[in-house]
């Protein structure tokens, strides 16, 4: 076989498909029979400069492939395998790697930078290949261009693949001396230098030491500094993505080199090409995002000790950096209203705005408005357009008192040149800044309302007659209404200057779902989406024109399902019109459930309803049927126990979404379903709750499930308790051993990231609330005693969290809450436990006198539960 892999390997891309299968074929069986044969082979082939280009290539590609892959569980079994893998294979293999590293193939030198730095991150975390960097450095000034320009291009991949702890610091000072030379005006070879910059970008975040001492510093900024003016574009690009990356990871250090940046950034959005002027762009507002950053944490009081202070270079820039970004947006382009990801340099410099604004509030307000004033009403349509972008863009940030007299007079000149402005990219601008108005000043909270009986009805007449408009100004038009309809969401059962419109509002939502181009510009979506926030807004005035939306929707929902051939185009636009309309209809029924005497009439569609949902789980798609389970268990929600008769039939498909470990958001929603069933049926449940649980423990024991799906499903252990009390005796000696194993997991988190830290966090809840779910589910019951034998591991688990420091407010809350349940359910059996706890001393105390009025809350709920537990 080994002799003919290169015939294989071309043979898997042959146009012919039969050609193609039997390659494929074979290298799977190869793969089978002998795998370090088989990656050998691989490698050599690689490595050998007599073997054609395609053939080296996808060997390549699939020796990167056996190394690495997207789900988290196919990654963990790869791993495993390269590492029981034959010790002498495996140095045979890296052998013919670092060899292929001087090939004067490209395209080879390339495959294998990244195949090195795959092994790299399975072997440097587990102490291996220890003298790798040693090797790639070794000799790297005397050698040849291109095998210069592989290494370095390896050594960015390998920062890119493994962290920072795993390289030690002697090893990154020689990789970054490598890199900085590599990047420097002495090296003459363009690929080298543009190599060398990439790979100072991934090698940021190893630097932490060496940008701590002035002198390393000044010399990586002076050289990465000089790289922004390199005759070649793509350097000065990659040298400007090493000052984006800088900005956020070193933002305490920049202070010196502020002034330098500026000329230099500001020079480059001027004159240099678009790739590079976005970048330098992008410079700012990276900075806008860290001062953000600091000031919400910090609230604006620095103490002399605060970790981060801020240095406000945006307030200090603003005199110069606000007039450049305003004449970037007089660049824009002819099209770029229609193209989904569009982005250019002006519409960089409005997000940049945006966020300068955000960053300093008021200040900014006298820059832009001159700019606005003047150019609001020039002949040119990009002077227009660029005026009305630059007041969209700071209607956030400055506050209130500032904006709403401007507003007010803007108002009414917005709405005119909605209606009547010859250009598109003019009206398009225009609908977003009135969405922006109505969505940062208009609300129960302000002072002074900006819209007022006086202009209610010109303000929706002009909305609505927009939504006839080209579909990427009636998308606008759209979400300016969401934010007009959401800004009244508090008017509850009082009158809202919508209701007398409501019936037109809701027939122009709809219209604008049929129309023919409504697939465009995300028009359709947009439309849906405001009509459920008016539904969701509307006042208990307009609930019988609700009530009138019912069988419209259902009759549209009926029809998607009526089975037409379809061409798989039609089939995918079917099924996101069928999302969207089930979505709804969940708006609509939570609604309609909210009040007893709509709740009632509304109870007439219910069977029709739960009928239509069960057809759109025989369609093929995730987001349809996502929404369906999420529509059901709202109606679960409004229909009580009544909800019983459905099951029946529901339950398979329950079953269904429980098994979807592809589509893990359909497994998790399903998961949540199960809850507002088990809430819906309390004890009327039983009769399926083998089946959910035996499902539910597959789940978890499962390593194919994504992991966000675990926390739902131990929250959900304690739905099923609650509701079906002590007869979830059966099922204890199964959960409580994997919550006890989960809960032991979670305590630990040092070194982890702030995502791990998250889901850490979420896990910790959904454990707390299945142990919650079960103390209450069989609180009063006589067989409390059963779960005697969980309680020490529980309140150890408590203090092990308290001892950690580290859980956020809603596991404080949680945890709190358990310590209460479990004294109240257990009473005077767990006293003594109990009282040699620290939960139930330090923990308590702290959260007695917390600032959270909920944790306030189930603290003295838990300290009366205590207390009686105790004086027995």
């Amino acid at each position: 076989m080994a002799a003919e892999v290169t015939q294989i390997l071309l043979n898997a891309q042959a146009v012919d498909g039969t050609v193609r299968k039997q390659a494929e074929e074979n290298l799977k069986q190869y793969q089978e029979q002998n795998l370090p044969g088989f990656l050998l082979a691989l490698a050599g082939e690689l490595a050998n400069d007599e073997k054609p280009v395609e053939s080296r290539k996808l060997a390549g590609l699939i020796l990167k492939n056996a190394l690495d892959a997207k789900e988290q569980h196919r990654k963990f079994e790869l791993v495993q395998r390269w590492l029981s893998l034959d010790p002498s294979a495996k140095a045979q293999i890296k052998s013919f790697l670092l060899k292929t590293l001087s090939s004067p193939a490209h395209d080879a030198r390339s495959t294998v930078s990244q195949v090195i730095a795959k092994v790299a991150g399975i072997e440097l975390p587990h102490k291996q290949w220890p003298e790798l960097v040693g090797a790639l450095l070794s000799n790297i000034h005397q050698l040849p261009a291109h095998t210069k320009q592989a290494t370095l291009e390896t050594l960015g991949y390998i920062c890119e693949e493994v962290s920072s702890d795993v390289v030690d610091q002697d090893h990154v000072n020689k990789i970054l001396t490598a890199v900085v030379q590599g990047m420097s005006n002495s090296e003459s070879n363009n690929d080298v230098r543009l190599a060398a910059t990439r790979a100072l970008y991934n090698a940021l975040g190893f630097a932490q030491a060496n940008f701590s001492n002035d002198m390393e510093r000044d010399y990586i900024m002076r050289v990465v500094c000089e790289a922004t003016l390199s005759p070649e574009v793509k350097i000065r690009q990659a040298a400007f993505e090493c000052l984006v990356a800088i900005s956020s990871t070193y933002y305490e250090k920049l202070a010196p080199y502020i002034q330098d940046i500026f000329n230099i950034t500001a020079k480059a959005v001027r004159e240099d090409e678009e790739p590079v002027a976005l970048q330098a762009i992008e410079f700012w507002s990276s900075i806008c995002d860290e001062e953000i950053d600091i000031l919400e944490e910090y609230g604006g009081d620095f103490s002399g000790d605060s970790d981060v202070p801020c240095f406000y270079f945006i307030k200090q820039a603003l005199p110069v950096l606000v007039p450049m970004l305003l004449e970037m947006l007089l660049k824009q382009e002819e099209d770029q209203d229609q193209d989904e990801g569009a982005w250019n340099i002006a519409m960089a410099g409005g997000t940049c705005l945006g966020l300068v604004a955000r960053t300093v509030g008021d200040d900014v307000v006298p820059l832009v408005m001159p700019f606005v004033e003047e150019n609001i009403t020039k002949p040119d349509w990009r002077q227009r357009e660029a005026a009305t972008y630059a007041f969209g863009s700071i209607l956030e940030g400055p506050s209130p008192e500032k904006l709403i007299p401007l507003v007010n007079i803007a108002l009414n000149f917005m709405l005119t040149a909605l209606v009547k402005d010859p250009n598109n990219h003019v009206k398009d601008t225009t609908a977003w800044t009135l969405g922006r108005m109505f969505e940062f000043l208009h609300g129960s909270t302000l002072e002074t309302p900006i819209i007022t009986q006086a202009n209610c009805q010109q303000i929706i007449n002009v909305l609505l007659q927009s939504m006839k408009d080209v579909p990427n100004v009636a998308e606008k038009a759209c979400g300016a209404l969401y934010f007009l309809a959401q800004g009244y969401e508090d008017a509850g059962s009082s009158s809202s200057p919508l209701t007398p419109f409501f019936q037109e509002i809701v027939q122009a939502l709809l219209t604008a779902t049929h129309r023919e181009d409504a697939g465009e510009s995300r028009l359709r979506t947009a439309a849906y989406e405001t009509l459920n926030e008016v539904v969701r807004c509307s006042t208990d005035e307009t609930a019988p024109m609700v009530m009138q939306l019912v069988p419209v929707i259902m009759m549209e929902l009926h029809q998607t399902l009526e089975g037409q051939k379809l061409s798989s185009d039609e089939r995918e636009k079917q099924n996101e019109i069928q999302g969207l309309l089930c979505g709804c209809l969940q708006v609509i029924i939570q609604k309609l459930g909210s009040s007893e005497q709509t709740k009632y009439v509304f109870m007439q569609y219910a069977d029709q309803m739960m009928g239509l949902f069960l057809r759109v789980f025989a369609v093929r798609s995730a987001t349809a049927h996502e929404e369906a389970m999420l529509v059901i268990g709202a109606l679960a929600y409004v229909t009580g126990a009544d909800f019983a008769k459905y099951m029946p039939e529901f339950y398979k498909f329950l079953e269904m979404g429980l098994q979807n470990f592809e589509d893990y958001q359909v497994c998790a929603i399903t998961v949540g379903v199960v809850g507002d069933i088990c809430r819906a049926l309390e004890e009327k449940i039983l009769p399926y709750c083998d089946g959910i649980m035996t499902q539910l423990l597959k789940d978890l024991s499962s390593n194919q499930l994504h992991r966000s799906v675990k926390p739902p499903i131990f929250s959900c252990f304690g739905d099923i308790a609650l509701a079906i009390g002590e007869r979830f005796e059966k099922y204890l000696m199964y959960a409580m051993p994997m919550l006890q194993s989960a809960a032991e997991l979670s305590v630990h988190t040092s070194g982890v990231d702030e995502d791990m830290m998250e889901y850490t966090n979420s896990l910790r809840n959904g454990i707390l609330e299945a142990y919650s779910g079960i103390f209450q589910g069989f609180k009063g019951s006589p067989k409390t005693q059963l779960l005697m034998p969980y309680a020490p591991h529980i309140l150890q688990f408590l203090d092990s969290l308290y001892m950690e420091k580290d859980m956020d407010e809603v596991v404080t809350k949680t945890a709190i809450g358990v310590l209460g349940d479990l004294a109240d359910t257990l009473g005077s059996n767990a006293g003594p436990l109990i009282q040699q706890s620290v939960s139930s001393k330090e923990f308590l105390n702290e959260c007695l006198s917390a600032e959270d009025h909920m944790i306030k809350e189930s603290a003295e709920w838990a300290k009366l539960a205590i207390s009686k537990a105790i004086s027995f």
